[in-house]
């Protein structure tokens, strides 16, 4: 159990002894209870809510309240002070041992400091890039990747299961677009001249090998033959070919995908008509008419009689047909479909999706509301493009690809831990700029620099120690001073942020925490610079110096936990 968690059972506990005692109701909600460190750290170590939250459903006065749970919390050894301000806020300041007690722990804990069972018995489903499969993974893939795999980590991390799923669109017409792209590469292998490729078809040279390995396989069996006779082969192979590109661009980030689920398939197997027939028998699809377009009504327009899926009864705007007039899927009742199937494997579900699709969200997040009774979480994150730079300009487009830079390209020349940092130091859904200049500069304007220089800098202390023969049997953490103490406070605030980061489904706030924790362990460092006395190694000083080692040991620990999370290395030393 860790500081907070513990301190929230210490509050739960004084709680409980005032309805023992006649001062609180029985029965309260105390969801809304928070233990936390205050805004301003001069107010002591812990904050808490408790009394602001429980006063009005108590029918009591806040501050009032608030003293008789301030009296119980001063009664704990840990405790050395508690006021009360404002209207009933409470804060906590702990004794010395206690933060060094906690220092302890991040020590003894290891690579398990920060995990907690908090999500157990909850599967969860992170569905993330699910791109095309019409040719290599681009930077515009490559965000979402991150966002989705750290996601994944982080929530492992809280104890949840976690599925990895990989959605593949190979039953719309992007695919039939690919087969004729392969095809004419395989009328290439086999040595006519394409000239230049038509428009509308893929143009990247990644499709060449396909061709040829076709070509190699099928002679010249399908020259001349007309569309339906190799459509549908040319279809499947060169689907499966582009995943393997798939799965070997992600590898390159260290993601893999425990499952790839294919709408072809999924239709094939009719999901689609299951889920219809469900939603029809609890009167959440019918037949009815789409209003006109709102504005101008284009002259060809013709009201047509669709199936229809109430999504308006869950906040949408209006009802969205799950079939066109042709009695094809719409991309919503495919996509309607496959939640479906999604929901019935895991508690709770996770898209990742490009922020050009933020209107069709509302839509969907309605239609697992109506599949699941409203019992399922639901959360769509949406993530921004990245504009790529060079030294500030913009990046020249790839022949390779056609029209992109592959995801390929950029991990082999900056390193998949710089590009999987540098994607979770914003928010998704926040534009970003990655400057190839400036994610491998040294220097504190770059994230990925300052924090693996914070670990790096720790593992340097042990070889510094070694060569000065100073050796270590224990630590005494009486020696550390109230300076050092308040980085073991930032440390120990790793185990809540971890939790509030899954809660959230935001694992960018582990980048944000390891960057302030670098912060101030540089700080912390930087003053032996012009006091020789803080420095952490002192041959005339072999108790502090093994004091200081421990509390650099728990901040590295710290790091390599978050980076972890992060599916960063931690390095021993920069180049």
């Amino acid at each position: 159990m860790t500081l907070y968690t513990r301190f929230a059972a210490h509050l739960d506990a004084a709680l409980d002894a005032l309805v023992a005692a006649g001062d609180l109701p029985a029965g309260l909600e105390r969801r809304a209870v928070t233990m936390e460190p205050p805004r301003d750290a001069s107010h002591g170590d812990l904050a808490t809510n408790a009394a602001m939250v429980l006063a009005k459903p108590a029918g009591a006065n806040p501050r009032a309240l608030a003293e008789k749970i301030a009296a119980e919390l001063q009664k704990l050894d840990e405790v050395s002070a508690v006021s009360v301000a404002g209207p009933g806020f409470i804060n906590m300041t702990l004794t010395d041992a206690t933060w060094r007690g906690e220092l302890q722990a991040i020590n003894a804990d290891g690579d398990q400091y920060g995990r907690s069972q908090v999500g157990a018995g909850i599967t969860v489903n992170v569905e993330y890039v699910s791109a095309n499969p019409t040719g290599p993974m681009h930077m515009g893939h490559c965000r979402g990747a991150v966002v989705g795999d750290a996601l994944a980590s982080l929530l492992e991390w809280v104890g949840h299961e976690v599925v990895r799923e990989y959605y593949v669109n190979d039953a719309g017409g992007q695919v039939d677009t690919l087969a004729r792209s392969a095809h004419l590469r395989y009328r290439e292998a086999l040595g006519e001249e394409i000239g230049e490729i038509p428009e509308g078809l893929y143009p990247g040279d990644y499709l060449k090998p396909v061709g040829e390995r076709l070509a190699a396989e099928h002679g010249d069996a399908f020259v001349g033959k007309p569309e339906d006779e190799w459509l549908a082969l040319f279809r499947k192979e060169a689907v499966a070919d582009m995943l393997v590109m798939i799965k070997r661009d992600l590898a390159l980030l260290g993601i893999h995908h425990a499952l790839f689920s294919s709408e072809a398939e999924l239709q094939a197997a009719g999901k689609p008509e299951e889920a219809e027939k469900w939603l029809r028998a609890h009167d959440l699809v019918y037949d009815g008419m789409l209003e006109a377009p709102k504005g101008e009504t284009p002259e060809d327009w013709e009201p047509v009689e669709l199936p229809l899926f109430r999504s308006t009864r869950f906040g949408d705007d209006q009802d969205r047909p799950i079939k066109k007039s042709n009695g094809q899927w719409t991309y919503f009742g495919a996509d309607l479909a496959y939640h479906f199937q999604k929901a019935q494997a895991a508690d709770q579900l996770i898209d990742i999706w490009g922020a050009d699709h933020a209107g069709t969200v509302k839509r969907i997040v309605a239609a697992v509301a109506a599949l699941t009774g409203g019992k399922t979480r639901f959360d769509v994150k949406l993530v921004q493009m990245v504009r790529l730079l060079r030294a500030g300009e913009p990046v020249k487009m790839s022949k390779r690809s056609g029209n992109f830079v592959t995801l390929a390209d950029v991990v082999n020349e900056v390193g998949k831990d710089v590009v999987r940092f540098t994607m979770l130091t914003r928010k998704a859904d926040a534009q970003m700029d990655f400057d190839f200049a400036k994610v491998v500069e040294a220097s504190k304007d770059n994230p990925v620099f300052y924090v693996q220089y914070a670990h790096a800098r720790v593992a340097s202390l042990h070889r510094k120690a070694a060569d000065a023969a100073i050796a270590c049997a224990g630590a005494d953490l009486s020696l550390l001073d109230t300076r050092e103490l308040a980085l073991v406070k930032l440390a120990a605030q790793f185990p809540r942020v971890v939790e509030g980061a899954a809660a959230a489904r935001e694992p960018h706030r582990i980048a944000f925490y390891l960057y302030d924790l670098a912060a101030e362990f540089h700080a912390l460092w930087n003053m032996g610079n012009d006091d020789p006395a803080r420095r952490f190694l002192l041959a005339d000083n072999v108790p502090v110096t093994c004091a200081r080692l421990f509390l650099a040991d728990a901040i590295g620990q710290v790091v390599r936990n978050g980076l972890s999370i992060m599916g960063v290395e931690a390095v021993q030393e920069l180049n």
